[in-house]
């Protein structure tokens, strides 16, 4: 009975994320108001592809999810960048209001 549950704990760990990135991509797909909205659900979305990941890769020796969290922080911090260029110039993080022709 009780490798039963372990099982149930193991698929719930795979499908957490899953709904983590279905969740995200929503938000992300849904809310074009303001820019910072776009920014954290993007970021939702590679955090749980990083949780999914090393999941999926947890026996092995990879260095893939280090790389990929590298390369997350990268973008978090040109998102935020950009963010806060974009306020400076527009005075508002709407992204009606940034022509980018």
């Amino acid at each position: 009975m009780l490798t039963s549950s372990v099982w149930i704990k193991q698929d719930m760990l795979i499908v957490l994320p899953i709904i983590g990135i279905a969740i995200t991509l929503y938000i992300f797909c849904s809310q074009h108001k303001h820019l910072l909205i776009s920014l954290l659900s993007l970021e939702g979305s590679v955090l749980s592809i990083f949780v999914l990941n090393v999941k999926l890769t947890l026996h092995s020796t990879s260095i893939f999810p280090l790389i990929f969290l590298t390369l997350a922080v990268c973008e978090a911090a040109l998102g935020l960048t950009l963010l806060i260029l974009i306020v400076r110039t527009h005075n508002n993080d709407f992204i009606s209001s940034i022509n980018v022709i």
